[in-house]
């Protein structure tokens, strides 16, 4: 086990510079995940960490072992992909033996690790099988089986899960999750689902155009976001942004300091409510005209146009009765709202006046 080090790594292809001096220090034994959209540079930051990019400028470390120059198969890691990279002519048995034989590991201690292994993923009954014969999930759990036999100081995982369906996926997770924590190992784990990020990290690591926009936990980012792209990016559905413009006309208590000028009131979905006729709130409120309905099952997604057409969503319970067209008015406490300057990047709490721009 091991910790790795990102200290001001960069990545350019000819003019283009796909990773732009990321640094970032990954403990021993934790699991962060790279999330962003396709093209932030996620896939290529690992592909650097396992040697199979070259670094245009800065070190990675890897147990306090500089590892910019040294291959792959010199730096302690083992990586699971998202197409398996099984071997089709071996079986399951013969799949998972083949790096450790290539180390020249002793018969026993094959052996061991791979019934150990077996046992770990439940795929003791398919070890005479060849991966042909073996469900998407299944292949996947012989992928990690084969980066758990080498015993790595760190694991790394390239979106392994999005060739399963939606089902498998979730169940995937939480055995790589259940696994991570019972072997301890160091993980660092990519993918563009914020709900397989959301579920499986220790430490979050959103990237946007080749640089880290914020790390920190799950629950961290969800609650705190430091920028609209982290706002947006992380809850689904995405969190409302509203741009408003100051004024001396009432106060917002518990929001943030606004300078004059144009921010963005930020508030998730989750945390607007349908404003009874009659009752008052000191929060913030604003109607709004139903565009569609969305019924996701325990709830439902309520798009709404506001009288300056901008797009509203929020969330109501159960099977809603709400129509199209409606006319309704929708309410947030000050403490769940979220403001941003002009460059995107969140404001200090406090107080501040402010009037929806029409």
């Amino acid at each position: 086990m091991a910790d790795i080090v990102l200290d001001d790594v960069r990545k350019r292809y000819g003019p283009v510079e796909a990773i732009r001096g990321v640094s970032l220090n990954i403990v021993d034994g934790e699991f962060v995940v790279l999330v962003g959209p396709s093209g932030c540079g996620k896939s290529t930051l690992l592909r650097m960490i396992a040697g199979l990019e070259s670094i245009t400028g800065g070190d990675i470390s890897i147990g306090g072992r500089v590892v910019n120059d040294l291959e792959p198969s010199e730096r302690d890691i083992a990586m699971v992909f998202q197409n398996y990279a099984l071997y089709p002519h071996m079986t399951v048995r013969q799949n998972l033996a083949y790096g450790l034989k290539n180390r020249n590991t002793p018969k026993d201690e094959i052996e061991r690790r791979i019934a150990a292994a077996a046992n770990a993923l439940e795929i003791e009954p398919f070890l005479e099988r060849k991966p042909r014969q073996l469900s998407g999930g299944q292949r996947q759990r012989v992928a990690m089986g084969r980066a758990i036999v080498r015993e790595p100081a760190a694991f790394l995982f390239d979106e392994p899960l999005s060739n399963l369906d939606a089902k498998l996926r979730v169940q995937m997770r939480v055995e790589i999750k259940r696994l991570q924590r019972s072997l301890a190992t160091t993980s660092v784990y990519v993918t563009h689902d914020q709900m397989e990020a959301m579920t499986l990290a220790d430490r979050l690591v959103v990237l946007n155009a080749g640089r880290i926009e914020q790390v920190g936990t799950p629950i961290e980012l969800y609650e705190r976001p430091e920028t609209t792209f982290v706002a947006t990016f992380i809850g689904s559905p995405s969190m409302n942004l509203l741009p408003l413009e100051t004024s001396t006309s009432g106060s917002l208590a518990e929001s943030a300091v606004v300078p004059s000028g144009t921010v963005t009131l930020g508030i998730r979905p989750e945390d607007l409510h349908l404003l009874e006729q009659g009752s008052s709130d000191s929060g913030f409120k604003i109607g709004a005209t139903v565009a569609a309905v969305e019924l996701v099952g325990a709830e439902s997604y309520v798009h709404g146009i506001l009288p300056n057409q901008q797009p509203i969503v929020f969330r109501v319970p159960g099977r809603s009765r709400i129509a199209v067209d409606e006319p309704l008015t929708v309410h947030a406490s000050c403490n769940s709202l979220h403001f941003f300057n002009e460059a995107g990047r969140r404001l200090n709490s406090g107080s501040t006046v402010y009037r929806p721009r029409t």
